[in-house]
């Protein structure tokens, strides 16, 4: 029996992420999905052709001062999430995580999600940066890509 896509979704998240053995890392469950939902209902996106999500986007909005503590490595990914204060104004986006499974890639998909969710966010939020965390070299190019059709510069952490 195959798996689900929401099984292979999961799967995809622990081999790439392995948020289990890094407690730096934003280690997302329902809780964390809750929250980031009420730091800006659009943090969450999931695509779904109808057989369950294909492609899954967190983002969030958040402080330039936390960003810029993010940045200098003085707090940890999960740190920005816990300190990312509610019903404030945030002028900084983390683009925190994009996944999609092998045979959906290289379709823009994450792409496509992460931008309608920065309109979103920019919609109440004056966004001024956007900032991510390299993983893979196929995060970084949609980073950049995504910085590119927003308009918006694109930081990440200082290197050590």
């Amino acid at each position: 029996m195959s798996l689900s896509n929401f099984e292979r979704m999961l799967q995809l998240a622990d081999s790439v992420f392995s948020v289990k053995n890094d407690p730096n890392q934003l280690d997302v469950n329902e809780v964390v999905i809750q929250r980031l939902i009420e730091i800006h209902p659009a943090s969450v996106q999931e695509f779904d052709e109808g057989e369950g999500p294909v492609a899954w986007i967190l983002i969030f909005p958040t402080t330039d001062a936390l960003m810029l503590k993010f940045l200098s490595q003085k707090i940890s990914e999960k740190e920005l999430f816990e300190m990312t204060p509610l019903n404030a104004i945030y002028d900084a986006i983390y683009l925190c995580s994009a996944m999609v499974l092998d045979e959906y890639r290289r379709k823009g998909i994450s792409k496509r999600l992460s931008i309608d969710a920065i309109k979103q966010i920019q919609e109440y939020h004056p966004i001024k940066n956007l900032f991510y965390w390299p993983f893979t070299t196929e995060g970084e190019l949609c980073a950049n890509a995504i910085a590119a059709e927003c308009n918006l510069p694109l930081l990440k952490p200082e290197q050590e």
